[in-house]
């Protein structure tokens, strides 16, 4: 699916669902700013935009239509015989955490970003660019006059849609380690794991989006104009504070571990406890039996006849009843 829109340089909507023959056309029209969404389009549709009507650099189009694996972003300029004007290709990753499944969901989205012109690129719906979109058509704050504007608007919304992902995270710590001190089991070992691992695949993900969007801070490129440079620190603020939490949640995890571990070991020694004073207060009556049980002729006990194993039960529930209060004395019990 393309969706494409041309607005003023007051971002006033000027046309939608533009012809894909026109697009030429407004594109050379310096009055206007042109828009380009393709959301999970057909071959022929990428193939036709990205190199026949804005000619980016092939390197640029292999990105887009290839998975990658972290964010970047590269300034290409025109060299001889290339037909493109300037453009910042940035590579940005939003995130879903779904609590039934346990891990964080990533979906790519590719930014051409040139004087007059947005092209945006990904392979499944983002609520994000929904969003940003309706912002657009209802020209709020005017962001759809500069395309850096909705870069910038773009890379917010994203950036803001980590919050209920990590909402969803701290409520899912918050109840492991509940879990940890009533139930220490093996599946809750599990589940403290596989939150710890989605925690680090978090903070992969942020870590070189942090990098990224320092260099739109440190005004590196001058597509970005030098008054939005604080829309885009802020941004990049929300996204380190978000890395921050992650951070945190990650020395949670590692203590949450350190207490099932703990409990853990403490509920084994209470088994082992109870094995070896149960295996303490048996032993005399394991002595007596086993003396008595020997197959020898002449034992003297058994000349007292049938006293004999009235003597022989008198001895073990004494030695028994004896070890069992020297354990209640040594507070063992």
């Amino acid at each position: 699916m393309v969706r494409s829109f041309a607005f003023t340089t007051k971002g006033k909507l000027h046309s939608k669902d533009i012809e894909l023959f026109l697009m030429p056309t407004l594109l050379a029209d310096t009055n206007l700013f042109l828009w380009v969404d393709l959301e999970d389009s057909t071959p022929q549709e990428t193939d036709f935009l990205l190199r026949n009507v804005f000619h980016f650099h092939p390197l640029s189009i292999e990105d887009s239509v290839t998975e990658s694996p972290s964010p970047k972003v590269e300034e290409y300029l025109p060299k001889e015989n290339d037909d493109f004007s300037p453009y910042l290709f940035m590579v940005i990753h939003a995130v879903d955490y779904s609590r039934k499944d346990g891990v964080f969901a990533t979906s790519e989205l590719s930014f051409y970003l040139g004087k007059n012109f947005l092209v945006t690129f990904h392979s499944k719906p983002l609520r994000p660019v929904e969003l940003v979109a309706e912002m657009c058509l209802r020209n709020t704050a005017d962001i759809a006059s500069e395309p850096d504007r909705v870069a910038h608007a773009l890379l917010d919304s994203i950036v803001e849609n980590y919050k209920p992902a990590l909402d969803e995270l701290a409520m899912e710590v918050a109840e492991v380690e509940q879990r940890a001190l009533q139930d220490p089991g093996k599946e809750t070992l599990n589940t403290i794991l596989q939150i710890k691992k989605e925690v680090l695949h978090l903070r992969q993900i942020i870590g070189p989006q942090k990098e990224v969007l320092s260099r739109f801070v440190r005004g590196e490129f001058k597509l970005v104009k030098s008054h939005l440079i604080p829309y885009y620190r802020d941004v990049y603020d929300g996204l380190f504070n978000i890395g921050e939490m992650a951070a945190r949640y990650a020395e949670s995890l590692t203590g949450v571990l350190q207490v099932y571990l703990n409990m853990s070991s403490n509920k084994t020694g209470e088994v082992v406890k109870v094995l070896t004073v149960f295996t303490v207060i048996t032993t005399p009556m394991m002595l007596v039996g086993t003396w008595y049980g020997m197959n020898f002729g002449d034992i003297p006990e058994i000349g007292f006849g049938k006293a004999g194993y009235f003597i022989a039960m008198s001895v073990t529930i004494a030695a028994t009843l004896g070890t069992v209060v020297y354990f209640k004395i040594k507070k063992w019990l």
